[in-house]
């Protein structure tokens, strides 16, 4: 029963001394294959575990994708959940079980890639190259 106490006891003074990290990445000037960008930045927080995206379309890009579609915007934001899995950050998959994507990030690696998989089928493209990559290690 000493024992338990003094473990419990230990436990509640070391908890509050030990560092919390984490690590965020900012990817900017980003181009694109197909879209030019004012601004395209993609910002991954691996201690939340969620990757926001900023973007801002050059004139050009954004007639073109008004003229279908009334509900672009010029400027825009989007929060997607990521994960970790051997070394490469991915966005959860969106679409359905048989055909799905996915936005794969490499740690220090300035490509940025999408992956598509069907059937079961994966291919994986790149869509992205960021000029500047930005890296903070926050302690708490």
């Amino acid at each position: 029963m000493r024992i338990i106490k003094l473990l419990i006891l230990l436990f509640f003074i070391i908890l509050p001394f030990q560092s919390l990290k984490s690590e965020i990445i900012i990817m900017s000037s980003c181009d694109d294959k197909q879209d030019e960008f004012l601004k395209n930045e993609y910002i991954l927080n691996l201690n939340e575990l969620i990757m926001t995206r900023n973007y801002v379309y050059k004139e050009t890009t954004y007639q073109k994708y008004r003229l279908t579609d009334l509900s672009i915007k010029k400027s825009n934001s989007y929060v997607r959940n990521i994960y970790e899995e051997d070394g490469k950050i991915l966005t959860h998959k969106h679409g359905y079980p048989q055909f799905y994507t996915q936005i794969l990030f490499e740690k220090g690696k300035q490509e940025i890639y999408i992956k598509t998989v069907l059937n079961d089928e994966e291919g994986i493209s790149k869509i992205s190259s960021c000029k500047k990559i930005e890296k903070y290690d926050n302690e708490s």
